[in-house]
């Protein structure tokens, strides 16, 4: 009974990990799951307060579907994200949040980003 539930217990993680489509995120704010898409476009807005990366996929800035947000705090535990994951397939897990209406997940570690 007790390998059981466990077993359960382990099936229903991978269940919840199961991944989404840029597209279909705006259906999943405030949910933690796993978000793919091809990256259209990447930028390092240096200058801007909190020194923000966006890597937005499957349409480019403005038109954007979905955005992975690295702040300027992390961004050293990335390299150059930006030319890194520019035109690959990724897939990046977190809480997606919304802002100005684009769902977003922040990565803070690089674990959360997966080229597939």
């Amino acid at each position: 009974m007790k390998r059981a539930a466990i077993a359960f217990v382990l099936l229903y993680s991978v269940l919840a990990r199961a991944s989404i489509s840029a597209t279909e995120a705006k259906n999943h704010v405030g949910e933690d799951t796993t978000v793919c898409g091809t990256v259209a476009s990447a930028h390092y807005a240096a200058t801007s307060r909190g020194k923000p990366t966006f890597i937005n996929l499957d349409a480019p800035y403005p038109n954007q579907i979905f955005t992975i947000l690295i702040w300027g705090t992390d961004r050293t535990k990335f390299g150059h994200p930006e030319q890194t994951y520019s035109g690959k397939r990724v897939c990046v897990t977190g809480t997606i949040t919304l802002y100005r209406g684009i769902p977003e997940t922040e990565a803070s570690e690089p674990s959360q980003i997966e080229v597939r």
